[in-house]
């Protein structure tokens, strides 16, 4: 058995919300409910669950466990996939080789969390020893300095990135689940103007934290289409990397791990980035959506603000770019925010995005970026391809 033999077979997304007050585990219970009822399937059924870690939640040792218990499943087998913010797609991995191993039937992987309402976060690492006592609170700051780095290479195109800010901003006008303060149109110039939040970095170049929620039911394909399901969507291509070149002293923190994960992810299925049908890309920074672009192979380094300057972005467009609006306009569920722009791929490859539809359905390439180290790139890349009932 192969990536390739397993399929999602359902999925579902909780309203992103500021501050909403509810528990996270309040929200992986609004997600099961979504996933049973979209999927037809029974409780007894699921018998395998892979979780995001929560950043309200880090402190409970047993994260799995305790949110079985809180969920009321009991289960053959079950996950927490620890890689920030590449732990949505790396979750779907995981529960291919889960299922291919014969360790279960069903899975149902949930991603939530509510770090606009409590945040109990600790990074430890270096953090409190090399970062916040110098004032690098965050990252914002790391994407600062990772732009001026790019801005002295190669020059940083601010109405480039202007622009993604705009496409991506359309769309979350058009997608009810976005973070309702977020739903408003901005232009080029509303992001130049924005005020400046860890120079070059401005606030529209950044993400916003809410609460919220998503999942999906997996299985093999065998079984989905013994099940009956007429639709499913089918991962062909994954590729992981964690620490890209990290013995390497002279690393350049523009070269992401994003440049080994893509090459397998296409090779494994069999497209290159000329035959993307829409890019839902990890986007907690403007930048970083940039960098993936060079890195995954649609345009060479560098030259990343030309490729968007030469390439409709919108969802009627050529390039499709994070037709949810992406974390920046849909909002950023803390650990859950991988999942964001992972669900918007399955929904638009069921058919199923509305207003916002994009046309090339033969395809969608998602990523992840998860943790930052200090003084250079993320530390973790992930790039994922999925067909429809490939």
């Amino acid at each position: 058995m192969a990536l390739r033999d397993n399929a999602i077979v359902a999925y579902a997304e909780a309203k992103h919300e500021m501050r909403s007050g509810r528990d996270v585990w309040d929200y992986a219970g609004e997600i099961l409910d979504a996933l049973l009822e979209r999927s037809g399937l029974e409780r007894e059924e699921i018998d395998g669950v892979v979780f995001t870690p929560s950043a309200t939640g880090a402190k409970t040792p047993m994260w799995s466990q305790s949110c079985l218990d809180y969920l009321g499943l009991e289960t053959n087998f079950t996950d927490t996939t620890d890689l920030g913010g590449c732990s949505a797609t790396g979750g779907i991995a995981r529960a291919a080789a889960a299922l291919d191993a014969g360790y279960c039937e069903t899975i149902v992987l949930i991603n939530a969390d509510t770090p606009s309402t409590e945040d109990n976060l600790i990074m430890r690492s270096f953090h409190h020893e090399w970062a916040d006592p110098e004032g690098l609170l965050g990252p914002p700051g790391a994407f600062g300095l990772l732009s001026r780095r790019y801005d002295h290479l190669y020059g940083l195109d601010l109405n480039a990135l202007g622009k993604m800010a705009v496409a991506q901003r359309d769309h979350a006008v058009l997608n009810p689940n976005a973070v309702e303060k977020l739903r408003q149109p901005i232009t080029v110039e509303d992001y130049l103007n924005s005020r400046m939040i860890a120079d070059p970095l401005r606030l529209l170049d950044c993400v916003m934290m809410c609460d919220g929620g998503n999942g999906f039911v997996m299985m093999s394909k065998k079984r989905a289409r013994e099940k009956g399901y007429s639709r499913f969507v089918v991962p062909t291509g994954y590729g992981e990397r964690t620490n890209y070149k990290l013995a390497q002293n002279d690393l350049e923190p523009t070269e992401s791990g994003h440049r080994a994960a893509g090459e397998k992810a296409f090779r494994q299925a069999g497209i290159t980035p000329r035959d993307v049908g829409s890019f839902h890309p990890y986007d907690d920074f403007l930048i970083a959506m940039m960098i993936q672009l060079e890195m995954l192979g649609f345009c060479k380094p560098g030259q990343g603000a030309a490729f968007i300057n030469e390439t409709n972005l919108h969802f009627d467009g050529d390039l499709p770019l994070n037709t949810s609006g992406g974390q920046i306009s849909a909002g950023q569920a803390g650990l859950a925010g991988g999942g964001t722009n992972l669900v918007e791929a399955v929904r638009q490859l069921f058919g199923e995005g509305g207003e916002r539809q994009v046309k090339n359905t033969a395809n969608a390439l998602v990523t992840g970026i998860g943790w930052i180290p200090y003084g250079r790139n993320w530390g973790s890349s992930t790039a994922l391809v999925l067909t429809p009932d490939a």
